[in-house]
This record gives structure tokens, C-alpha cells and sequence, in this order.
């Protein structure tokens, strides 16, 4: 073949783009088992550190049996079976109405208490934001919080993965005193209230992004989590009564 006509220079273009195309796609089919064992160690290293449970990716899956005891799907209020919690997308489930969805809960237990793990997912400013807030068995007060996000400005909206931001979530409330849901209040600074935290500077629409994540996520939970807390307190009462009649 003469390599100075056309033809062969466009031949072998041809087949140097089939070549490398090959090798793309043989080094992204090899090497997509390990990314999603990545993502999943990533998963389960964020559902723990809403327990304040900081591990490493090579610690996270024995971390995570030990202090993970129970995952549950919630639809409509009510555990539905059939359904990994572990393997729920919220980037899908959120597009949907509240009591639509697939929400998945995460149960802890961490030094004989137990904490009720819940993931999130919203908007930002540039992209989407999720995390993970842990509740208390009373399924009102706050134990703890982590986030992140896509795109969010560095330095203003994409502090909300800051422990600046994240510790002013613990010890707030979810609940009134009544039962009634009130979610998290972000405020432009001068938070006071137990159900207030105070928002970024500068980062005032990621800041309300966290807010409306919490808010909206928290109506698929909510009504489930206060049967859980009346069970509770049922057991209690219970064991109380069999106390006193020992």
C-alpha cells in the first residue's frame, strides 16, 4: 500500500480510532466493578459519620455491620419489604411525592443507643446537594449531620460539608413539642431557636437549598417515625410496669 496517498492516511486514522475506542471501553468495562465498590464504601462512610463514626474506605464495610443493625424501605408511611435500602437512588426517589417514595431508614446502634439515620437530597445554587441526618430515639432531636455536594461555590455554598456548618445541627429539634413537623430553620445569622441553625455567609441560596432538602425529604419519614416513637414508648411503659410488679 502506498502510504502517501489519502487513502491510507484515512485507513489508518480509522483504524487507530477503532483501536482506542476499544481500549476505552475494555478499561471502562474492567474498571467499573471497582468504582462502584468505591461509591458503596464511600455510602456507607457517610452514613456513619451522621453518627459521628469516622472511618477509613478499608474500614467502612466492617464499621458499618457493626454499627448499622437494620435498614428499612418507608413507603406511604409503612416499611415495605422486596426493596434494598442500601441500593434506593434519592436522585430518583425525590422527583416523586413525598409519600411515594422509597425512603429509605438506617438504623443505628452506637454504645446501646439507638439512632435513626435518614438520607437527604435537594438543590443548591449550581447543582445538587444530599447527606445524612441521624435522630435520636425520640426521633425529634438531632445527633447529627453531614453533606455535600456537586458544584457548589467553593469558600460559600459548598461550606454546607464544613464542620463549621455541620456541628450546629446536633442537639436541634425536628419536632414541637406537640408532634407537629417543623424541620430546620436556616437562618441569616442570629439563630436562637432550638429548631434554627445559622446559614453561610455568602452562601444564602445553598444555605435555604439545605433547608427546603430537609424539609421535603423529612415528609416521607415523618409520619413513620412517630409510630416508631409511640412503639417506643409503649415498650417502655411496659417494661416499667413489670419492673414494679417485681
Amino acid at each position: 500500500m502506498d502510504v502517501n496517498k489519502n487513502s491510507y492516511t484515512f485507513t489508518f486514522a480509522a483504524v487507530m480510532v477503532i483501536v482506542v475506542a476499544a481500549m476505552l471501553s475494555f478499561a471502562a468495562t474492567s474498571l467499573k466493578p471497582m468504582q462502584d465498590n468505591n461509591i458503596r464504601l464511600e455510602k456507607m462512610q457517610n452514613i456513619l459519620s451522621s453518627i459521628n463514626i469516622e472511618v477509613s474506605r478499608e474500614e467502612a464495610e466492617e464499621a458499618y455491620d457493626k454499627y448499622i443493625t437494620k435498614e428499612v424501605v418507608i413507603n406511604n408511611s409503612k416499611e415495605v419489604s422486596g426493596i434494598a435500602a442500601f441500593d434506593v437512588e434519592m436522585s430518583k426517589e425525590v422527583a416523586k411525592a413525598p409519600m411515594e417514595r422509597n425512603a429509605p431508614l438506617y438504623i443505628a446502634d452506637k454504645d446501646g443507643e439507638t439512632y435513626y439515620i435518614i438520607p437527604m437530597r435537594g438543590k443548591g445554587l449550581w447543582g445538587p446537594i444530599w447527606g445524612y441526618i441521624s435522630l435520636e430515639k425520640n426521633v425529634s432531636t438531632i445527633y447529627g449531620a453531614t453533606f455535600d455536594h456537586k458544584s457548589e461555590t467553593p469558600g460559600l455554598g459548598a461550606e454546607i460539608k464544613g464542620e463549621s456548618f455541620t456541628s450546629l445541627f446536633p442537639g436541634k429539634e425536628m419536632l414541637e413539642d406537640n408532634g407537629s413537623f417543623t424541620g430546620i430553620q436556616v437562618m441569616k445569622g442570629n439563630a436562637s431557636g432550638e429548631h434554627q441553625v445559622n446559614g453561610i455567609s455568602g452562601g444564602t441560596i445553598t444555605s435555604v437549598g439545605v433547608q427546603t432538602m430537609i424539609s421535603d425529604c423529612m415528609k416521607s419519614y415523618v409520619d413513620y417515625l412517630k409510630t416508631v416513637k409511640t412503639a417506643s414508648a409503649g415498650t417502655m411503659e411496659d417494661n416499667r410496669l413489670a419492673t414494679i410488679d417485681q
